[in-house]
């Protein structure tokens, strides 16, 4: 078979691709806020949670972040959204991972904390898109009640907010009710050849 008509073959199976493809998106016409899990042990989590983030932005959406365990480091995402201050609510309210606090009770009143700002920021009505990064660390925990979350999820989310939560070992019941949910796989990690973590990668 020459070029050329591997070139006709090609564009025919890509117009049947086209045609079937077109046929499933003309079925889909619900338009919601979504519930979105990003867990895992892979790396990615919020960083793909940050990418949706600047595309809300470049939509000219408001967007909404709590951070339930990173608050002390300063990180390049928060360094790139405060230049987006008119549209973009950031609340850095963690104190650190749980084995650098050592406080148990401290660790639940942050989580408590963070939590309240979360639902507040969702049913504010001012932003379309609110990150909870780190949430499901709080709730492997137990720091927060997950049927508390989930009911609120469910009950009290206002129907055009996306609603984004990251973090390893998503509790069924948020994963129950999530539109949206992805496990990151770990292949492969430097940190487990000694390299630690950088700017720009990590952080």
């Amino acid at each position: 078979m020459n070029d050329t008509e591997l070139d006709s073959r090609h564009a025919e199976k890509m117009r049947k691709k086209k045609a079937a493809r077109d046929k499933i998106l003309a079925t889909k016409t619900i338009e919601k806020g979504l519930v979105i899990v990003h867990t895992g042990k892979g790396k990615g989590k919020s960083t793909a949670a940050f990418g949706m983030v600047m595309r809300a932005i470049g939509h000219g959406f408001k967007v909404g972040v709590v951070q339930f365990i990173k608050g002390r480091i300063e990180t390049g995402e928060k360094a790139v959204l405060d230049r987006f201050g008119d549209q973009v609510t950031i609340k850095r309210m963690g104190e650190g991972f749980t084995w650098e606090t050592q406080d148990r009770q401290r660790d639940i009143a942050a989580a408590r904390a963070a939590w309240e700002a979360a639902m507040a920021m969702i049913s504010s009505g001012e932003h379309r898109m609110v990150l909870l990064d780190e949430l499901n660390i709080v709730l492997r925990y137990d720091y927060l009640d997950v049927a508390e979350v989930v009911d609120f999820l469910k009950e009290k989310k206002p129907d055009d907010v996306h609603v984004i939560i990251t973090g390893r070992n998503a509790k069924d019941e948020l994963i129950e009710i999530a539109d949206l949910v992805t496990e990151m796989t770990m292949i492969k990690h430097p940190f487990r050849s000694g390299v630690k973590p950088q700017q720009g990668i990590e952080f």
